[in-house]
């Protein structure tokens, strides 16, 4: 199909092109190379309808996996059906959600009808019973059983069991029966994954074989060789393998390495040369791990996990043969092969290890952990993994405290002992300086340290700094992509909502650009929660399309906290409840406790719009327990707010004393506007009217509108119950357009009840066109109402043209309109549905 690759937009043609190793380039992003493929198949498909048949998708690469399995989800107006084979349900998760059918053996009838018409004589039923039962209906299995000898299936004698471990030995067993020089051609066949049949002729002539010793395998239908070579069965290839000893194993690969061009195949050559190798061999060593460098930069991450390991195998210098190892553990991680990844490090411990490698190997452990996990026990395997590195670099040892500190976050109040912030933290404070001058990873260390040890006042100048020094460009793109989340916390731990939006946006920008999933999905999980606090929902729900896209393509099944938010924006309880209590035990069994943070933190602002004052403080009351830094000051003002209006006027005093040390010192007007407005809510009189006045006009600086209306709720509350009705009505009146707006309908309905209060006549929102469509509708015509091109759309949303076409189809539908002309005249206002 790439002849039609021509017809693709320049960045999707770039990306087969290196995907396929036709040219070198920057790794293509997952992303764009699923894109591409989708692309390509809807280019070739717009000629005659296409089907896709992947049989065996279990066996197929992770990477190639995940491209095709990309590419499935979004098949939708294209004239192309991809059809997956595997052998047991659910046996591969990058597939989980496509719609399945699962297809069993055949039933007792059929199974007993095939056996006999392939069996001559008579067949005692006994025996029949027990076939039928052992192969469980496998058409194959009975197939060969009915082949194997009619002493055993006539007489019952000595019949073994059946199934897969007993059917590859069928098949070896008949390959062995085979001419030796056979037997050798099977192997060759075999020993190559690719079936390029001109490959196969070219090593096997170097053997000395030909179609003649190719004749009896044909024959018997265990391989056919036409323009590629193609076994029977995957288990027929296994069994071929699995016939050669291991002097014959390393004969085919030689001669495989040996018909192969050094230049154009010498990644292929050289592999097989590894395998081929009897012992250890230093050159072929470097040459693999120099190969492996090559293999990843065409995104094949998992192939040069692969290739560094048998690089490893092959080295004789003790200390080299442990930095292989643990760069192929390292590679292993990065493509989520956590097993080998583990395993390669067991590995190396086995090694005369130095200190520093020892601590290297606790430091890819944590992480390794960490990824897998996402809980209770990373912090501590990563603090220790720092400890252990502090005597012997510096550096790495505060880029691993950095690593504990994000983990410690994450873990939250479910971290294991010796694990959790504060010890984290502490530990921070009294590790030494790195040599040279302080970087911006040092300052942003040092402050995130001092803000849990010594509060927040102690940590802000150092935050400052390292917020500064990452957003002046001085940081290396490794280090902004590792910690551009916890660059983002320090900003917000500012409340410099500026630098909050600044610094998310350069690290989903980087992330997005290095084609790095993992930090693209955290960079877009803050990136929604800052576009709610600005009143931006539209916006948070496409970064939701985007950030479900990345998931998929990753198989990442981590919670969204921007989902929770929504949830709690749009207050309704009968859905979001049962959601946020499913989210909490999920979050509880990972270990994650920031995520239960975040389901309690969102619990408690739905129940705030609703007006359930008593449910929004005990779930306040849980999200501001313990010190999570910038999340628990976050807290604080909403449980201010729940307990007043609930009457639990000392907890509410508590809150606003502990948000007076988050906000001690800080001249910034998200600080001082939220600090104002908690101490209005605990005043009275003309004390509670400047307290609030003053919160309204700090607020209205700030870009965050979602703060801003619940200001003017609480104190156009508090003017009603003063009897101010007129001065009420109007601040009222904006909060309940702007939730409104916003789509924050439990806030709002709790605004229009105080209007009511007031006198004021207002109408309960109701749902407006846009209401209609769904939220991948509502963008695709926002997109387009903008003039961008469908292929322009379909690139962003990591869909094709055409289905960018039948969607706008739709929307003019829905809308009464039949022109992207008219959609330029035609409103679109933010709905408020959930994904």
């Amino acid at each position: 199909m790439l002849a039609s690759a021509g017809a693709l937009p320049v960045p999707q043609r770039q990306a087969l092109d290196v995907a396929f190793g036709n040219t070198t380039g920057v790794t293509p992003g997952k992303l764009v190379l699923g894109l591409a493929v989708l692309s390509l198949l809807a280019e070739t498909a717009a000629e005659r309808p296409l089907v896709c048949l992947i049989d065996d998708a279990q066996w197929l690469d992770v990477a190639t996996l995940q491209v095709l399995g990309f590419v499935a989800r979004r098949l939708l107006a294209e004239s192309v059906l991809l059809v997956f084979a595997v052998r047991e349900p659910n046996q591969d998760t990058l597939l989980a959600g496509l719609p399945a059918l699962t297809v069993g053996g055949l039933g007792e009838a059929d199974a007993r009808a095939l056996l006999a018409a392939t069996t001559p004589g008579r067949l005692d039923a006994r025996i029949a019973d027990r076939i039928v039962a052992e192969t469980r209906g496998n058409p194959l299995a009975l197939l060969e059983l009915s082949r194997s000898g009619r002493a055993e299936l006539l007489g019952g004698f000595a019949l073994p069991a059946v199934g897969t471990g007993a059917l590859q030995d069928r098949f070896e067993q008949r390959i062995r029966a085979m001419p030796d020089s056979t037997r050798l051609l099977l192997l060759l066949a075999a020993a190559d994954p690719t079936g390029d049949a001109a490959l196969f002729w070219r090593a096997a002539n170097g053997l000395g074989l030909g179609p003649q010793q190719a004749a009896p395998a044909q024959e018997a239908q265990l391989v056919e060789i036409g323009r590629s070579v193609r076994f029977r069965h995957p288990l027929v290839r296994s069994a071929a393998y699995a016939a050669g000893g291991g002097e014959a194993r390393r004969t085919v690969h030689r001669a495989l390495a040996d018909a192969l061009d050094s230049g154009s195949d010498r990644q292929r050559r050289v592999w097989h040369l590894a395998v081929a190798a009897a012992g250890p061999d230093d050159r072929l060593a470097a040459e693999l791990a120099d190969v492996a460098e090559g293999v990843e930069s065409r995104g094949g991450i998992a192939a040069a996990a692969a290739l560094l390991r048998r690089s490893s195998e092959l080295t004789t210098d003790p200390g080299l043969k442990i930095e292989r190892t643990l760069a192929a553990a390292q590679a292993g991680l990065n493509a989520g092969d956590f097993e080998s990844a583990l395993g390669l490090l067991a590995r190396a411990e086995a090694l005369p290890v130095d200190d520093l490698q020892g601590a290297r190997i606790h430091l890819i452990r944590g992480l390794t952990d960490r990824a897998a996990h996402s809980g209770r026990e990373a912090p501590a395997a990563l603090l220790r993994a720092a400890q252990r590195l502090e005597p012997l670099d510096g550096r790495l040892a505060r880029h691993t405290l950095l690593d504990a500190w994000s983990a410690a976050l994450v873990a939250g109040r479910l971290a294991a002992a010796g694990g959790d912030l504060a010890a984290v933290s502490a530990a921070a404070r009294t590790t030494p300086p790195a040599p040279g001058t302080p970087t911006a990873a040092d300052h942003l260390l040092d402050g995130l340290a001092a803000l849990i040890t010594s509060g927040t006042e102690a940590g802000r100048p150092l935050l400052r700094e390292a917020v500064t020094g990452f957003l002046d460009d001085t940081v290396p793109p490794d280090l902004w992509l590792r910690y551009g989340v916890l660059v983002a916390n320090a900003a917000l731990s500012l409340w410099d909502d500026d630098r909050w939006e600044a610094s998310n946006a350069r690290h989903a920008e980087l992330a997005r650009a290095s084609g790095a999933l993992v930090p693209l999905i955290n960079a877009l999980n803050v990136r929604r929660v800052i576009a709610l606090w600005r009143g931006d929902v539209a916006h948070a729900k496409e970064l939701g399309l985007e950030e479900s896209t990345v998931k998929e393509a990753t198989g990442t099944r981590r919670a969204s906290y921007g989902d929770f938010f929504l949830l709690a924006y749009q207050g309704h309880a009968a859905e979001a409840l049962p959601l946020l209590t499913e989210a909490a035990a999920e979050a509880t069994a990972r270990g994650e406790g920031l995520g239960l943070y975040f389901t309690e933190r969102a619990t408690a602002l739905l129940h705030l719009g609703l007006g359930h004052y008593a449910e929004a403080t005990a779930a306040a009351e849980r999200a501001a327990s313990g010190d999570l830094g910038p999340f628990t000051a976050q807290a604080l003002p909403d449980l201010v707010e729940a307990a007043v209006r609930s009457g639990a006027t000392a907890i509410a005093e508590a809150a606003l004393a502990r948000l007076g040390t988050y906000t001690a010192g800080s001249e910034l007007e998200w600080a001082t506007g939220l600090q104002a407005r908690a101490r209005a809510l605990v005043s009275g009189g003309d004390e509670a009217d400047r307290f609030y006045a003053e919160a309204v006009d700090h607020l209205s600086r700030t870009r965050l509108r979602f703060e801003l209306a619940r200001t003017r709720l609480v104190y156009g509350e508090w003017l009603r119950r003063e009897r101010r009705r007129v001065d009420a009505r109007r601040h009222l009146k904006q909060a309940f357009e702007e939730f409104v707006e916003m789509g924050a309908d439990g806030f709002a309905e709790r605004a229009r009840h105080e209007l009511l209060a007031t006198g004021e006549k207002v109408r309960k929102r109701t749902a407006d066109t846009a209401d209609d469509l769904t939220p991948q509708e509502e963008q695709i015509a926002r997109m387009a109402k903008d003039g961008r091109t469908n292929t322009e759309i379909g690139a962003e949303l990591y869909i094709s043209a055409r289905t960018v076409e039948w969607h706008l189809s739709k929307v003019f539908g829905k809308l009464g309109i039949s022109s992207r002309r008219e959609l330029r005249d035609t409103p679109i206002h933010s709905s408020n549905r959930t994904r």
